[in-house]
């Protein structure tokens, strides 16, 4: 739905049309009197929420500069955490329905602020509206900046997406299905395995669990420390590993950043899931140990490190980076609904990965469940090495429509 009507309407004009139900399904929050009534707010909420990330990401890809892209894509993240941080913060001090009462001023904020930018020059190109596309990108590169040769550029890359797709309505049909699956497979399958398999790892590396769970899991393993102070400091931590990423993208590359993300997330997950491990065997010896009151909570600095190490690592690399290739790796034609089938699916594998952690907590111990998203990063840092591109310093255009052919790089 929300790619159909980007490209319809504009990423601009929907934007600012999903930021006012947002707020709405937050205000509704703070007065439901159900669960019912919480899972209908829910849905609306998460529902609007899907729509501005995928065209956040969208937006900030198309009306960006290649050696700046990297960086303004990560100020999604950085934002993101710099929510969370407020209400982990605020939430410590208020109860659920004031803080939803003060969350419910960001979408609006958002909303006012998209009225004053202008649409991204590659749409207003597609649509033929030349002029508007030339006045955009004069707003977003400078009054004085010489504009020309990139409105060419766009001009000439969406030409030739026209072009293709008027050869494909003067086939036969035998001939256009067959057109169809060999366009599927070059131009859009190969960027949405890429980005949908990037997803799937993010997703079930374990993120989520310390996200929507971190006060219980810290209750668990941290014997003397404050649990919502500890998901605090979690929260502080991940908005300045955010804040780093967004100087080395553009610098160190999508790739080794991904590589070293996967890595150091798979050993802070194995080693929490050790410790989770060694605190289960050894709670009911150490409950019957006379001096167990005075050693309390001596131990909580090895989970806290584990946590905070795969915090930084998964801010660094794996959270930002996947979500910046949906913006990059699609091409024009198919930005907004590519981007949309692989956001949809990227919320997909977080309900299921938030639904999945009580069941395998339930099934294999707080400590397998943690093993078990160390292996899936395991899986996710091959995944990486074998089938991610490189698009550092790649303009959208350049990579838009011969890029497909090097999504399989060689190693």
């Amino acid at each position: 739905m929300a790619g159909g009507a980007a490209m319809r309407h504009g990423r601009r004009r929907v934007l600012s049309l999903a930021a006012a139900p947002c707020s709405v399904s937050w205000l509704l929050t703070t007065v439901a009197t159900s669960v019912r009534m919480m899972c209908i707010t829910a849905f609306l909420g998460g529902f609007c929420c899907s729509i501005l990330t995928m065209l956040s990401q969208v937006y900030i890809s198309e009306i960006s500069v290649p050696d700046i892209r990297g960086c303004l894509s990560a100020v999604l993240k950085i934002v993101g955490h710099l929510g969370v941080l407020f209400s982990f913060t605020i939430g410590a001090y208020l109860d659920w329905q004031q803080l939803a009462l003060c969350i419910s001023a960001a979408p609006l904020l958002l909303f006012c602020t998209v009225l004053y930018i202008p649409e991204t020059p590659s749409y207003l190109v597609l649509t033929g509206r030349d002029e508007e596309a030339y006045k955009s990108l004069l707003w977003l590169r400078g009054p004085n900046s010489d504009v020309a040769q990139e409105l060419a550029t766009i001009r000439t890359n969406v030409l030739a997406s026209k072009n293709f797709s008027q050869r494909q309505s003067q086939m036969s049909s035998s001939q256009l299905i067959s057109s169809l699956d060999v366009r599927t497979m070059n131009r859009l399958l190969g960027p949405i395995l890429v980005t949908c398999g990037l997803m799937t790892f993010q997703r079930f590396s374990g993120a989520h669990a310390f996200s929507f769970y971190a006060v219980p899991i810290f209750r668990k393993t941290f014997g003397g420390m404050n649990p919502h102070g500890a998901a605090i400091a979690v929260s502080f931590v991940q908005l300045l590993a955010s804040c780093l990423s967004g100087l080395l993208i553009d610098t160190v590359g999508r790739l080794p950043l991904l590589i070293v993300s996967s890595v150091l997330m798979s050993m802070a997950l194995a080693g929490f899931g050790s410790y989770a491990y060694y605190e289960e065997v050894h709670r009911n010896q150490r409950i019957q140990n006379v001096m167990f009151h005075q050693t309390v909570g001596q131990n909580d600095w090895i989970p806290l490190l584990c946590v905070l190490v795969f915090t930084i690592a998964f801010s660094l690399g794996m959270s930002p980076i996947s979500w910046l290739l949906i913006g990059e790796l699609f091409p024009l034609e198919y930005r907004a609904f590519g981007s949309a089938m692989a956001t949809a699916f990227s919320y997909l594998c977080a309900f299921v990965s938030v639904k999945t952690f009580v069941d395998f907590q339930q099934a294999l111990g707080l400590h397998g469940a943690f093993w078990l998203y160390a292996s899936i990063s395991v899986g996710g840092l091959c995944f990486v090495v074998c089938c991610v591109p490189e698009t550092k310093g790649k303009d959208l255009d350049e990579m838009d429509p011969n890029y497909v052919q090097s999504l399989s790089p060689k190693r």
